[in-house]
């Protein structure tokens, strides 16, 4: 009799599991797929080039080539590996501290379509995310320039050491390609799903909860989205994102740290993968971790500061939209609290 209840146990966890990663899988699909189709005839009608023409100026007020504002807006409306293939083919002379400032665009601001639609479903206003990304990478590259032009840091040429593989840019290749991604994704859902349920079995989300706690709670972050937060800092705002919605259609975080904690992961996030990939085109680890890490807590804590100061009607009008504007359900409890 024990034998059997231990096995159902079993088998009642990894139903659980496999539930959980489909409904996560599917909820992100449903956001990714469209998206990625109209990235996609975005970058063959030429949108990419106009866009960065207009990006060309800004670029001379943080040192950099002009020429850079095409790595930056192709890296905005695909993603960082999208920029890289862009910057790797120009072989532009840069310095270190160039590359590092141009890494910072890159990191605080790319993706945007697909992770601003994934905040959209969190019930984070669209324009308060662009916003939010796109002015603070600036600033963040900003800060950075003026760090190292005063120091006269970072001033040696840059090596490159890798350069990606050629990417077949066809329909049909770009299916392909994308296709195997998706399929990654199901795989790293499934992973995560896995070991945050582990995590809580064995006690160590607790630990993690405690040793965390106080830097969140700092920039007004509860412990209920704490271990969410850590995966979307460390893996990326998709599964962050994706786990953080799903705990909040559960009724598990309340709207407040929603909005705080997918502010956080919009400018933070992937430490790990995006680190290496900037590392990667040149840029510093000084730049692209410590630093980003500081300004980002430091942004958000001041965020938390001014929306404690916000009453519920500018909440809704400036940063998160009102239960009555979700026309698109994620699931039948509301995502954002009537405030």
């Amino acid at each position: 009799m024990i034998g059997m209840d231990r096995q159902f146990k079993l088998y009642a966890f990894i139903k659980e599991i496999i539930k959980d990663t489909f409904s996560l899988s599917w909820l992100l699909f449903k956001v990714m797929i469209p998206v990625l189709i109209i990235v996609k005839i975005m970058q063959e009608l030429g949108f990419i080039e106009y866009f960065s023409m207009a990006l060309e100026p800004l670029m001379g007020l943080i040192g950099l080539p002009s020429s850079m504002g095409l790595v930056w807006a192709t890296t905005i409306v695909t993603n960082i590996y999208g920029g890289m293939v862009i910057f790797f083919s120009m072989q532009e002379p840069m310095t270190v501290a160039q590359v590092t400032v141009l890494s910072a665009l890159m990191l605080l601001a790319h993706g945007l379509p697909i992770e601003v639609r994934i905040t959209q479903l969190a019930g984070l206003r669209v324009i308060f995310v662009v916003l939010l990304r796109l002015i603070s990478a600036f600033i963040f590259a900003y800060l950075l320039h003026l760090i190292y032009s005063s120091g006269n840091w970072l001033q040696d040429a840059n090596v490159i050491i890798f350069e990606p593989q050629e990417i077949d840019h066809s329909w049909l290749g770009w299916a392909k390609n994308e296709t195997l991604n998706l399929i990654k994704i199901v795989g790293v859902i499934f992973s995560l799903v896995t070991l945050l349920k582990i995590l809580r079995l064995i006690g160590v989300e607790r630990v993690l909860i405690f040793l965390l706690k106080p830097i969140l709670k700092r920039i007004g972050i509860a412990e209920e989205a704490t271990t969410i937060t850590i995966v979307g800092v460390t893996l990326g705002l998709t599964f962050g994102g994706g786990l953080l919605i799903q705990e909040a259609n559960k009724g598990h975080v309340s709207a407040k740290d929603i909005f705080l904690a997918m502010s956080l992961l919009s400018i933070c996030h992937s430490l790990i993968e995006d680190t290496i990939l900037t590392s990667l085109l040149g840029g510093h680890i000084s730049g692209i971790l410590f630093v980003r890490l500081i300004f980002s807590l430091l942004l958000i804590w001041g965020l938390a500061y001014v929306v404690a100061k916000c009453d519920s009607k500018t909440m809704e009008r400036w940063f998160m939209r009102n239960k009555k504007e979700d026309t698109e359900k994620v699931s039948e409890q509301p995502l954002v609290e009537n405030k």
